[in-house]
């Protein structure tokens, strides 16, 4: 797994496309959301997860999973409205709550000026049983590292 700076892998750069704002030309307040998840999945493949092996795909069986990691809370706020051709960058802070659930902590700026903020939880749970269970080694590993003082 990755030894580089967590910060390497847990920021995000991207520009806002016309396809994410809405009819009065800002950003469509759900993009914040779909963009967390993004930079989630940039983070876990920077660091060596393979997402075939976390997320549910065609290729795989949900039976195959080790564990499944369904969203039970989420939450955001925005501060300034984004535009088409906007350059951001979004950090993302995860938090490990405990043995089965964490939070993924985003922090959205543009030009170094804080523009939103969001928090994603997440929890354990079996795929077959739908009970709590444990994180899985590559999440909690991922948990860990990121949270190392580099």
């Amino acid at each position: 797994m990755g030894k580089r700076n967590p910060r390497e892998w847990l920021c995000l750069k991207r520009t806002v496309r016309f396809g994410e704002t809405d009819a009065a030309g800002v950003v469509h307040f759900l993009e914040l959301f779909r963009w967390c998840h993004e930079t989630w999945e940039a983070s876990l493949e920077k660091h060596g997860v393979v997402l075939q092996e976390i997320f549910p795909t065609n290729q795989i069986n949900t039976s195959q999973l080790v564990v499944a990691l369904p969203v039970v809370h989420c939450e955001a706020n925005y501060f300034q409205p984004l535009y088409v051709g906007d350059i951001i960058n979004i950090e993302l802070n995860p938090e490990k709550i405990n043995d089965s659930s964490f939070v993924l902590r985003f922090i959205f700026k543009r030009n170094g000026e804080k523009i939103g903020m969001a928090n994603i939880k997440h929890v354990s749970i079996n795929p077959m049983t739908r009970d709590i269970c444990a994180l899985s080694k590559q999440i909690n590993l991922w948990l860990h590292e990121s949270s190392l003082n580099f």
